[in-house]
């Protein structure tokens, strides 16, 4: 049976009947977890089991696990972190190493509760004016610094059996709107953007997987990345990713038209897979008709990236717990 070329959440806690009875028909090739889904170790564990059930298969399950703003599982039963800006501030030269500290205990958090991607990292730049729903999730304002916290992130949570997801490609740090409510559109130019904000991912091309931002170039498009055939043939040949790309959540009010619309739009521009978010039973069911099955150079990817999951590594918790303090001055929890 065909994998389906999109990625689905579920509505709550537990996985309802006509939600497997979906799943099970539609087959999507993973699925993402939020907050909704989230009460307590068990619980979780027990949902990410019933997913994978409900497919037939060990599916790719996706969380956004930052830490600070954004991060899906919190206390009592998680750790709660600090936003990554103000760690990367704090820990000063060994801002680099702090983060693969931090996404390695996290991974390991994930790990024990059965999900295996995190949506990070972050490579976006800061700038002055990014949106205040982006800023303090950057780990800098430079090009070679975040690109190498960028790296460690990454190896952090691969060395502790997680798949990194990169995002927001090409760069979403110049945006001073937010993309679920309305189209940013940048107007810098294409040569300062290839010596800037796209230049950390291409120096993180490497990686596994990657989602794309619903942001304008209007020095290279007048459609956003995750539609443009323009911007995605830029994402494959000039910053030379060839891994998985995935689109940011298709349901964001950036796009327009039906969910339907635009996952099809976002296929035919050359994203492999569209990623939804809200769990709503209707749209995953439009989406699932319009996008049908992953196309085989997409599913080729895929299976590239999942031959890197690793499971759970001897991660030695309180070693690292002790280094990440001693590199901070004190703990990085909230």
């Amino acid at each position: 049976m065909g994998q389906g070329a999109y990625i689905f959440g579920c509505e709550g806690l537990r996985l309802k009947s006509d939600e497997k009875d979906f799943f099970k028909e539609a087959q999507p090739w993973g699925f993402i977890l939020f907050a909704r889904n989230v009460d307590t170790p068990d619980q979780l564990l027990q949902l990410c089991r019933d997913l994978r059930h409900s497919v037939g298969r060990d599916a790719p399950i996706l969380i956004d696990q930052e830490g600070g703003r954004v991060e899906r599982m919190r206390a009592p039963h998680w750790r709660q972190w600090l936003p990554p800006i103000d760690q990367v501030r704090l820990a000063g030269t060994g801002a680099a190493r702090s983060m693969w500290l931090r996404y390695c205990l996290i991974a390991s958090e994930l790990q024990a509760v059965g999900i295996d991607c995190n949506c990070a990292p972050l490579a976006d730049i800061a700038t002055h004016e990014t949106h205040a729903i982006l800023a303090n999730r950057c780990y800098g304002d430079g090009a070679l610094a975040v690109t190498k916290i960028a790296r460690e992130v990454a190896d952090g949570m691969l060395f502790a059996g997680v798949l990194p997801v990169l995002k927001h490609m090409p760069g979403q740090g110049r945006a001073v709107s937010d993309s679920h409510d309305d189209l940013p559109v940048v107007g810098t130019s294409a040569t300062e953007l290839k010596a800037t904000d796209f230049a950390v991912f291409a120096g993180l091309a490497d990686l596994p997987m990657a989602m794309t931002n619903h942001i304008v170039y209007s020095a290279l498009d007048d459609k956003p990345v995750t539609h443009s055939k323009q911007l995605i043939s830029l994402i494959r040949e000039q910053i030379e990713f060839q891994g998985l790309l995935m689109t940011d959540d298709i349901s964001m009010q950036a796009l327009q038209g039906t969910v339907a619309e635009r996952s099809e739009r976002a296929l035919q521009a050359g994203c492999d897979i569209v990623l939804h978010c809200n769990g709503f039973l209707s749209e995953m069911q439009a989406i699932a008709q319009a996008c049908g099955n992953m196309n085989s150079r997409a599913q080729d990817r895929a299976e590239t990236a999942l031959s890197l999951r690793s499971g759970c590594q001897d991660v030695d918790i309180p070693a690292l717990e002790t280094e990440l303090a001693d590199i901070l001055g004190g703990s990085p929890y909230v």
